[in-house]
């Protein structure tokens, strides 16, 4: 078996390289060629395995680049994405990445004569803001929140693989966590208190991924990718446990966050998708406990220094100045 992992050097791709592996495949990556990269390929992981692992730098806008990457391969793992908050930041380069990216595949793949199947990685953003219907299946309405560029590219890059005459699959993805990686970001009070999440650690969805390649089920489908009812938990209470865990002390102030749309929700049938693929191995439980276990050290300097930390932030709120500044202005009486 001869695998495209588009993306591959990604956290989700090198998730999926991890799990794939063991099979013992001939993995080809295609990703672009950066000081990061450069700097990944360098680890023993891939020193260790370059009898399976083939490193090709390129760009998926490049058309012949994206030829030359397809050729004598089985089966596409087409991950490689700009994600928000980068779409959202630079909707242009996003929709070229997401959209054009995906064609020129699905192009170069149907001039073959024996072309590979196709495996899409979508996201739950065309569902749309389900705060007041949290429970998410396949065939719910598609209808990504105006102005959500991702979303929206996705729901393109879905259409242009539904329309191919290739063998297709399609993942929509949940909220995805890396525990090893994650840090207290601005983007985090983009996110509504209010929202239900279900999420799905990157190494389950590289299992997901992995376990899709031989299976024959699957295939001209749309799947629902969620850790499963032990991975759901409300955005309020997930901060009260992170800022706890990083020893920040008491919740942050409900108006340091946004109240607008947001998609995210409960994956109401990711059962079907763990049936056949076999993936949700990490509970939301096990993501708390690996934070913790990685956060001893900061967590014991966050909690000498609790006023300031707090302060720092917040600071990176776009909200709560704003909101709190309304609070205090008086309004002149005409």
């Amino acid at each position: 078996m001869r695998i495209l992992l588009t993306g591959g050097l990604g956290n989700v791709g090198l998730s999926t390289l991890h799990a794939l592996l063991p099979h013992g495949y001939f993995i080809r990556i295609f990703d672009l060629e950066t000081r990061r990269n450069r700097r990944i390929i360098h680890q023993k992981l891939f020193r260790t395995n370059r009898d399976h692992i083939e490193i090709m730098w390129g760009n998926i806008l490049d058309e012949k680049s994206v030829k030359k990457a397809v050729e004598n391969i089985d089966i596409v793992l087409h991950i490689a994405a700009i994600i928000p908050p980068l779409s959202e930041i630079n909707p242009g380069l996003a929709r070229r990445v997401n959209v054009t990216g995906t064609k020129n595949l699905i192009q170069s793949l149907e001039q073959q004569a024996n072309p590979a199947k196709f495996l899409l990685t979508s996201s739950i953003a065309l569902y749309g803001d389900r705060r007041k219907n949290p429970l998410i299946r396949v065939g719910d309405s598609i209808n990504p929140i105006p102005g959500d560029h991702y979303g929206q590219q996705k729901l393109e890059a879905e259409t242009l693989v539904r329309d191919s005459t290739l063998q297709w699959t399609i993942f929509r993805l949940t909220m995805i966590t890396n525990a090893s990686k994650l840090e207290l970001d601005p983007v985090m009070f983009e996110i509504p208190l209010n929202t239900h999440m279900e999420i799905c650690q990157t190494e389950d969805v590289g299992f997901a991924l992995a376990n899709a390649v031989e299976n024959t089920d699957i295939w001209g489908r749309i799947w629902n990718i969620g850790g499963g009812t032990n991975c759901r938990t409300t955005y309020r209470d997930f901060l009260r446990k992170m800022m706890n865990i990083f020893g920040i002390g008491k919740e942050l102030p409900a108006k340091a966050f946004t109240e607008d749309p947001f998609c995210c929700g409960y994956i109401d049938d990711a059962d079907q998708s763990n049936r056949f693929l076999h993936y949700q191995r990490h509970s939301l439980e096990d993501f708390y406990q690996i934070i913790t276990k990685n956060r001893k050290t900061t967590r014991f300097f966050a909690r000498l220094f609790q006023p300031i930390a707090r302060a720092v932030i917040l600071s990176r709120s776009p909200y709560y100045h704003q909101n709190s500044n309304q609070k205090h202005t008086k309004v002149k009486q005409p």
